[in-house]
């Protein structure tokens, strides 16, 4: 049974929230502090953690920021339907998805699925997954879920992971973000989200340059994007 631990400090919602979930077949904890949300993944491994923006002693970024920096447990925030500015920065600390408050439990669920989907173990054996994807001085292995640069591990979220390699299956071939929203993020495609394009930009800053200085991952105007294996100068 897949385990969530869910971070906020609405108990109501918190009480409805485990129920419904649980009727949906996950194992649910719920805690409704920052300290106490960081005090349990560091003493239980989890599958999922929902964490609320808002809370009474530590921000939900700050507690977002201190997971990032030990561990890539998946995380989708829970934000004031208004407030585009927590939903941006919690994607560019690492946050694999968000919804807006008060949310549909039936969006929750489908979120849920999608990000456990991509990040947890392959379970359709029938499905041939390469033993390893290579692109030029980029190596990845998807049993593992592991990229190297130049030998150099990338530490990549889950989301990160999966549009790498979706790029670098396709390298030097422009990828739609329709596509990309679709594959990576498990839902469709809205002009107005551009929670996608926040993912390439944190997965720019880590996989960075080519030689010459140019970018791998290149925007193409109004289409997509496309991991170049070398400068077309």
């Amino acid at each position: 049974m897949e385990t969530i631990l869910l971070v906020d400090d609405d108990r109501e919602l918190c009480g409805l929230l485990t129920e419904y979930l649980s009727d949906q077949g996950y194992e649910v904890e719920a805690v409704h502090s920052g300290s106490e949300g960081l005090e349990r993944t560091r003493a239980r491994h989890y599958d999922l953690l929902i964490l609320d923006m808002m809370l009474p002693d530590i921000h939900g970024l700050n507690v977002l920021r201190r997971i990032r920096a030990e561990s890539r447990l998946p995380v989708l925030i829970l934000t004031a339907r208004g407030n585009a500015m927590d939903r941006i920065v919690g994607l560019e600390v690492g946050a694999d998805d968000y919804l807006p408050k008060p949310c549909n439990p039936r969006e929750l669920t489908a979120r849920i699925r999608s990000i456990l989907r991509r990040t947890g173990p392959e379970q359709d054996v029938t499905v041939r997954v390469p033993e390893r994807i290579m692109a030029g001085d980029l190596e990845l292995h998807p049993g593992s879920r592991s990229a190297r640069k130049s030998g150099s591990h990338l530490a990549l979220t889950g989301v990160e992971y999966e549009l790498l390699q979706i790029l670098a299956q396709s390298a030097g071939q422009v990828v739609t973000r329709e596509n990309l929203v679709k594959s990576v993020l498990g839902r469709e495609f809205s002009p107005y989200d551009h929670s996608i394009d926040v993912h390439v930009c944190n997965l720019r800053k880590k996989v960075g340059r080519l030689a010459d200085g140019t970018e791998r991952i290149r925007n193409v105007r109004g289409v997509g994007y496309l991991y170049a294996l070398q400068s077309d100068n």
